[in-house]
């Protein structure tokens, strides 16, 4: 039986979900509360897995996605953007900033990144 958009959007949002749980500490709990962030943000993103790490679509396209410091054994977790979001500004912009910790300063920039890259 072929599996309606609502069971695809659930699914996607259970296997990031999952994904995330499988995070060491303090990964899991940024990539929980990130995940709040982006769909509180904006609704019709859809999560999904992208090279194993969890990621935030529209229109089928990888809008934003969260590298957890431990898949790369890097000092800092990643939240990235792809050409598809529309951060430009000028010739240079960045597309991915490094999370060490997340107040609410910025759960606030996250939010007009995110609010902005689907613009």
């Amino acid at each position: 039986m072929k599996k309606t958009t609502k069971q695809k959007n659930e699914d996607g949002e259970s296997i990031v979900l999952a994904n995330i749980a499988e995070m060491p500490e303090p990964d899991w709990n940024m990539g929980e509360r990130l995940h709040r962030i982006i769909k509180a943000s904006v609704s019709d993103l859809k999560p999904r897995l992208w090279y194993g790490m969890p990621a935030y679509s529209k229109d089928g396209k990888v809008i934003c996605f969260f590298q957890n410091a431990q898949k790369f054994k890097t000092r800092y977790s990643t939240l990235g953007f792809n050409d598809n979001a529309n951060l430009d500004e000028g010739n240079m912009w960045p597309t991915a900033f490094a999370l060490k910790e997340l107040g609410a300063n910025d759960e606030a920039r996250i939010v007009e990144l995110v609010k902005r890259a689907v613009s």
